[in-house]
């Protein structure tokens, strides 16, 4: 083999080398993350491919938007009750409540001037028929807030713990409803019983708070 023949091989051989690193250096630098052998070095840094994510609307100032149901009015109501937001008064036995919240329409908007109207059961699950015992109206404030100085009812006959309701925006329609008590055992076995009615309360025997925003549709 002659000089220039070793010559123009050992050329050939370093062209031939010089492309296949270049194409290795192409590969690596399009795909950082890997090496000749396929695998991904511990300490080198990939691109991964994020999945497409869905922008979620912004959470509600208020996250009651949907409207109260409504429920029977019940045998016992009465009506033109007096202006009356506390109940304690009427009665000389039973855990005291203090019930709380806010009336609104479905934009969490507060509605001035609506009329709620409670009335319950006794202690005994015994309702006054005759006259205003444990029966009310009252009216939110600005802000939509009320508050009902009360007692726990007791079991009505077929019933499990309740009080009705009834809240009526200025010229609007009536809802007329019931709220009931978490975790009581007739829940299960009330036919008229909802869990959209539920409270949210605390407390214990010396005293129960409970907690409901009334949501009223347009």
């Amino acid at each position: 083999m002659s000089r220039r023949t070793l010559i123009r091989g050992g050329l050939g051989g370093l062209v031939a080398w010089i492309l296949v690193a270049c194409g290795r250096q192409a590969t690596v630098e399009a795909n950082p993350g890997t090496v000749s052998n396929g695998l991904v070095p511990s300490t080198a840094t990939t691109s991964v491919p994020q999945p497409m994510v869905s922008v979620l609307p912004p959470t509600p100032a208020c996250a009651d938007d949907e409207p109260t149901p409504a429920q029977t009015e019940g045998p016992f109501y009465t009506p033109e009750t007096p202006e009356k937001a506390n109940f304690l008064a009427d009665v000389d036995q039973g855990i005291p409540l203090l019930l709380s919240g806010s009336v609104v329409d479905t934009s969490c908007n507060p509605v001035k001037g609506a009329l709620l109207d409670f009335w319950h059961a006794d202690d005994h699950g015994n309702y006054d028929n005759s006259g205003f015992k444990l029966r009310g109206h009252q009216f939110p404030d600005d802000a939509g807030s009320y508050r009902l100085d009360t007692i726990v009812p007791g079991l009505y006959p077929g019933r499990t713990r309740h009080i009705h309701v009834r809240v009526q925006p200025p010229g609007g329609e009536v809802l007329t409803t019931q709220l009931y008590f978490p975790d009581e055992p007739a829940n299960a076995s009330d036919g008229i019983f909802s869990a959209d009615l539920v409270m949210r309360t605390s407390g214990g025997d010396d005293l129960k708070e409970g907690f409901f925003n009334f949501v009223l549709g347009t």
